[in-house]
């Protein structure tokens, strides 16, 4: 259905961002990121706008995302402890069951497979999935 995300397609500005828990919005990624306005600078790369959500935010969101069940490339991924959006951890599908995530506990931008979050702990519940389906009033780009 949709093409996956090579590693090489993802620019190396992305691939140096240090994890930085305080910046909930990527102006400049290489300054550093947490793991929503990583996830949010990475679809905007890719044509997606989306504002700076906060986890449960997004996931309560619908005027800009909707919860999906089939996994495409470029849908956001919510992780955590509990079913709980709150708080919830946020990487991107590349495809072929990979997401790319940027954690405080890697501390750098990481691919992992689907499966590996499940045994991680405060990652272990898969909350589930939103895809962007409108343009918005996002500003900048990186």
């Amino acid at each position: 259905m949709h093409e996956a995300i090579a590693e090489a397609d993802i620019p190396a500005a992305f691939w140096s961002a240090p994890y930085r828990g305080e910046c909930f919005s990527a102006v400049d990624i290489a300054a550093g990121a947490n793991c929503q306005a990583f996830a949010y600078a990475l679809l905007r790369h890719f044509g997606r706008p989306i504002s700076d959500f906060r986890s449960s935010d997004l996931w309560n969101d619908t005027s800009e995302t909707e919860r999906v069940t089939d996994l495409a490339p470029l849908d956001l991924l919510l992780f955590n402890a509990t079913a709980d959006a709150y708080g919830a951890h946020v990487g991107v599908h590349l495809g072929e069951g990979r997401v790319i995530h940027l954690s405080q506990r890697v501390g750098k931008p990481a691919i992992w497979p689907l499966e590996r979050f499940a045994r991680e702990p405060g990652y272990e519940v898969f909350i589930g999935a939103k895809r962007v389906i409108t343009p918005c009033a996002a500003t900048g780009s990186s």
